[in-house]
């Protein structure tokens, strides 16, 4: 091992990165325009915390800091349409239980719009047609159901609009009038419930509008209603493999197809702010690629892919749609916002999110394919150590989380520390991720230390096979499902890995979905149906429980989790833990007591991102900071 690290060390590597400019809050991010495009916002480190900043949009003043969070700091936010107020949302120590907070750009208060213990609240609806009100839910009666609750703006008077009938999400229109939801059956499917279009009230009944078997589940949803009211755009993977976007009459469920790709999902649509029509979709392939389905945004488009190579994102939360905040991606440097003028055609740079990775070498993500075992086609990205050979380097597979999500190409600051430190960083999009078509989604169903984990195995086997990777020195990370995978490695098939880090991953299946969050239960159908039912599976689930296999452990193994985690609990860690110790097994342990389902403090992740590094380094020879 020393003579590995000496190597990679002394190997003529890029300069090391220091792990704030990697982790550390960022400079600035998520702008958004004012819906009357007088003020710009973002969110920035206000005395070492991150806050809401609002400023002129015409850049005639400085922004200044408008809320005063000095713990965990505030990452979302939303301009309202009355031109007076934002919205911001606080949860406490990771709980996930979101608070409200109304603010006034006049006064610069702000008012607690939500009950600030023990509940949820979400942001169901607003819009530029109802610009004084606002739906939220709140699960205030019941902890797993969220009712909706209309906001007066102008007296903050919150009152309840609709009781939740079991509606796992709502269906709301352009009006503001709850128009239906989704309710998950027992056998994973959902019926979309409607009431009838012409007489909307509180005592009318709901009737099915769509079906939706359960393998679609997944691939299937609501995007907006029309503003009239009589149809709504949809996703959905009903009568294909993958999700198309078509348009359903409300009155007939008829639906009319709009745009497909055999392979890939829709994974975004460009929606005109005013008309609410489709202009563009959003295949996230590779790379994403971009289908215009209104030539009026051909010129637009030109201009916006003109200024760099990155994926690029567009926000129209503007009125007149006639300025434009523009981010570009790439996947080697900070991500870039600009401001663009629709008239003229005029760019202009704002900043980027970490303007100190300006000053270092980054790494370009490379998308890559392979064969698994049983012939499936599995895709991933892997990224290179800037001034190493790509041949027989130390790597880290690190798994995406969800398991119900993707990687996708960008700036990824993982994927940068580990090529940093001399890694190759190898990510895969195993089966059971989603934007490959449902029957790649689906074939993940009941996989869980099985079939998905055969995928990482195989990518592994792919890398070495390529020469890119040291069999001898593959490490495997993630967190939450990644973490799971991590424990799954360590004690499934620990001759495959020389350590595995675990960030919120379950380590006991049966506990996991016996204890997930109260207001996911509408749900639950769905993890019965893709990872197992406790109540009559319990052997099954156990059989793919990292903790059922903790004898069969023989690589170090480090352990991170957040004392509030409210979707993996601590007594995930907490087992696994305790097992390792009773066996005398290598691992180590990090508790954060204020923290939930990952790290939001800058502290925690220092914490955290020095002891993994030096992990690494001690078990598979990279490089790390002092």
């Amino acid at each position: 091992m020393d003579i590995v690290a000496r190597m990679v060390n002394e190997s003529g590597l890029a300069p090391l990165i220091p792990r704030d400019v990697l982790f550390g809050n960022p400079d600035k991010v998520t702008p958004a325009l004012s819906p009357d495009g007088t003020k710009i916002a973002y969110v920035a480190p206000h005395e070492g915390v991150l806050n809401v900043w609002v400023g002129p949009a015409d850049g005639s003043a400085e922004a200044e800091p408008v809320t005063d969070d000095t713990d965990r700091g505030i990452r979302s936010f939303l301009f309202l349409h009355d031109d007076r107020h934002l919205v911001y949302a606080q949860d406490s120590g990771g709980d996930e239980n979101w608070r409200l907070y109304l603010l006034d750009l006049t006064s610069g208060d702000a008012e607690l719009l939500s009950p600030s213990e023990d509940v949820q609240a979400q942001i169901l609806g607003h819009n530029r047609w109802q610009p004084g009100t606002m739906l939220i839910g709140l699960n205030a009666d019941d902890a797993q159901l969220h009712d909706v609750y209309r906001v007066d703006l102008a007296t903050r008077e919150v009152v309840k609009d609709v009781a939740n009938p079991g509606f796992a999400a709502w269906l709301i229109d352009t009006d503001l009038v709850v128009r239906g939801g989704y309710r998950m059956q027992p056998d994973g499917s959902i019926t979309l419930l409607r009431r009838d279009l012409d007489a909307i009230d509180t005592d009318q009944e709901w009737l099915p509008l769509l079906e939706i078997p359960a393998e679609d589940a997944l691939g299937t949803g609501v995007i907006s209603f029309a503003r009239d009211g009589r149809s709504m755009l949809m996703v959905t993977s009903i009568g294909s493999n993958a999700s198309r976007l078509v348009r359903v009459d409300l009155e007939t469920g008829a639906q009319s197809e709009i745009i497909s790709d055999d392979q890939y999902d829709v994974a975004g649509v460009w929606l005109q702010p005013e008309t609410l029509e489709p202009q563009a979709a959003v295949f996230a392939k590779d790379r994403n690629e971009i289908v215009l389905l209104d030539d009026d945004l051909a010129t637009d488009l030109e201009r916006l892919n003109a200024l760099g190579d990155g994926e690029l994102s567009v926000g129209r939360s503007e009125r007149t749609d006639r300025r434009w905040l523009v981010s570009v991606a790439p996947s080697d440097g900070p991500v870039a916002y600009y401001t663009y003028d629709r008239g003229s055609g005029d760019t202009t740079f704002l900043f980027h999110h970490r303007e100190a990775l300006t000053s270092y070498e980054l790494a370009p993500m490379e998308p890559f394919v392979f064969t698994a075992r049983d012939g499936l086609e599995v895709h991933g990205y892997v990224t290179f150590p800037p001034g190493l050979p790509r041949t027989g380097l130390p790597a880290v597979l690190d798994v995406h989380g969800g398991p119900w999500v993707r990687d996708q190409w960008g700036y990824v600051p993982e994927a940068q520390w580990f090529a940093n430190r001399g890694y190759l960083c190898v990510q895969v999009n195993y089966r059971g991720s989603t934007g490959y078509g449902k029957a790649f989604t689906n074939a993940g169903n009941r996989e869980w230390g099985a079939a998905m984990h055969d995928d990482l195995i195989d990518a592994v086997e792919h890398a070495v096979g390529q020469g890119w990777a040291d069999r001898e020195r593959v490490g495997i990370y993630g967190g939450s499902y990644g973490g799971y995978a991590a424990l799954v490695g360590a004690t499934f098939t620990p001759d495959v890995f020389r350590c595995a880090v675990d960030i919120v991953g379950p380590s006991n299946l049966i506990t996991l979905l016996e204890t997930i969050p109260a207001y996911w239960q509408p749900q639950i159908a769905l993890f019965h149906q893709r990872v197992g039912n406790p109540a009559t599976e319990r052997e099954f689930l156990w059989s793919r429980s990292p903790l059922s296999r903790v004898d069969d452990i023989t690589i170090p193994v480090l352990i991170a989790q957040g004392a509030n985690d409210p979707r993996v609990k601590q007594a995930e860690a907490e087992q696994i833990v305790a097992a390792l110790e009773t066996k005398g097994l290598p691992h180590e342990y990090l508790l954060f007591a204020d923290e939930g389902h990952g790290f939001a403090k800058p502290a925690s992740r220092e914490r955290f991102y020095a002891a993994a590094e030096r992990f690494l380094a001690e078990h598979l020879g990279g490089r790390s900071q002092d």
